[in-house]
């Protein structure tokens, strides 16, 4: 587990950073390249790129915050990575206007789609911004994770409404915008030129389990961790998940 991440904020992220790490050994690997280009489009104040850029990658944030780029540039400065990260203010919806097309070997686009009016465009401009065989990696908020929890709490006609959403929101004061079936990621991974390799189910228990019972209870937080990591892969509970992690390859040649 990577430094950055303290012991409840791994419970969010350890799953797609094991993922997310394999995959950039590999992509490595095959470039020949130790030092690879990575892109975060909205990765804020670096729980993401700080990890990555602390592996030896160079790491591009676009972030439409002034504020989360401050808080980027204090962070890598403290991690002793400043000189391999670089924020530039920007969003997905203009991308080109502040990175290179085909100009990096892999991408992470997390927790930007539910806020996109176009998701769709917005997956086809991170690919973009990949070279040939570059590999993405898209997180993005799980309509049955929201379901289960909304339910779980006793709001139950705002459960229902949520699944018969369009948009998977369960009411007037829903804070995100948008929510996902896996089957809806993949469908906008592959449709903009990417294989999908695999699809992962982010916090799946972690958002569930009274927070009195990891903090206190004896090996409780490792012990979810394996459960957590255990339960990724398993399509049975992409379903459920609070959020959806598609990590895929873009073919060799552009699609239009």
């Amino acid at each position: 587990m990577p430094d950055p991440m303290r012991p409840r904020a791994a419970l969010r992220t350890a799953v797609v950073w094991e993922v997310l790490r394999d995959a950039l050994d590999r992509r490595a690997k095959a470039t020949g390249r130790d030092c690879l280009d990575v892109l975060d489009s909205g990765g804020g104040t670096g729980n993401f790129a700080v990890p990555v850029a602390g592996l030896g990658h160079r790491v591009t944030v676009v972030d439409p915050s002034p504020n989360a780029l401050f808080g980027l540039e204090r962070r890598a400065a403290e991690a002793g990575v400043a000189d391999r990260v670089r924020g530039v203010q920007g969003d997905a919806a203009g991308l080109f206007d502040v990175v290179d097309r085909d100009g990096y070997d892999v991408v992470l686009c997390h927790g930007v789609l539910e806020y996109l009016d176009d998701p769709a465009e917005g997956v086809r401009n991170v690919v973009g911004a990949l070279r040939p065989s570059g590999t993405l990696s898209l997180l993005a908020a799980g309509l049955g994770g929201a379901v289960l929890a909304r339910a779980l709490a006793g709001h139950f006609s705002e459960a229902q409404h949520a699944l018969g959403d369009p948009a998977g929101r369960w009411g007037e004061g829903d804070p995100v915008p948008r929510r996902f079936t896996a089957e809806q990621l993949t469908e906008l991974v592959s449709g903009s030129g990417v294989e999908v390799g695999a699809v992962q189910g982010v916090r799946v228990f972690a958002d569930l389990v009274p927070g009195v019972l990891v903090d206190t209870e004896p090996g409780a937080l490792d012990a979810l961790l394996r459960l957590e990591a255990a339960a990724a892969e398993l399509a049975a509970f992409h379903s459920v998940a609070t959020q959806l992690h598609v990590l895929g390859e873009k073919s060799g040649t552009a699609v239009g």
